[in-house]
């Protein structure tokens, strides 16, 4: 069975990207997320909606690290096929140092210092 390519293309950036430069929140186009996160400087996020998770498929297992959100945050030792044990919140004490790229879905990017490339996909 063959894949889609166009499909496959929505999820790993194709549909464009945005480049942040402050501290007012960023949103990418209506019905579509942040894939893709590259750090061009050491970047730290807002604690508050800094990093908003997209959180439509978590029934499915599918968590992603946030400001707002613990993903994969269950006690040590209550892990279950879909989530895992003891994930944190990402606050703005923790640094993504430059040239790192962070993947993941988030709805909104609102950074407490740095410059990011963000990456938009479905």
């Amino acid at each position: 069975m063959g894949i889609n390519s166009t499909e496959v293309s929505y999820s790993f950036g194709q549909m464009g990207s945005m480049f942040l430069d402050g501290n007012a929140a960023a949103s990418p186009p209506t019905g579509m997320v942040f894939v893709a996160i590259t750090c061009l400087t050491d970047v730290t996020f807002d604690t508050t909606g800094g990093l908003l998770a997209d959180t439509t498929n978590t029934a499915n297992g599918l968590e992603y690290m946030g400001t707002d959100i613990a993903a994969h945050n269950v006690a040590d030792g209550s892990e279950t096929v879909l989530s895992g044990s003891v994930g944190l919140f990402v606050d703005v004490s923790n640094v993504f140092p430059k040239g790192i790229t962070i993947y993941g879905r988030w709805t909104e990017i609102d950074l407490a210092s740095g410059t990011v490339v963000a990456y938009i996909g479905q």
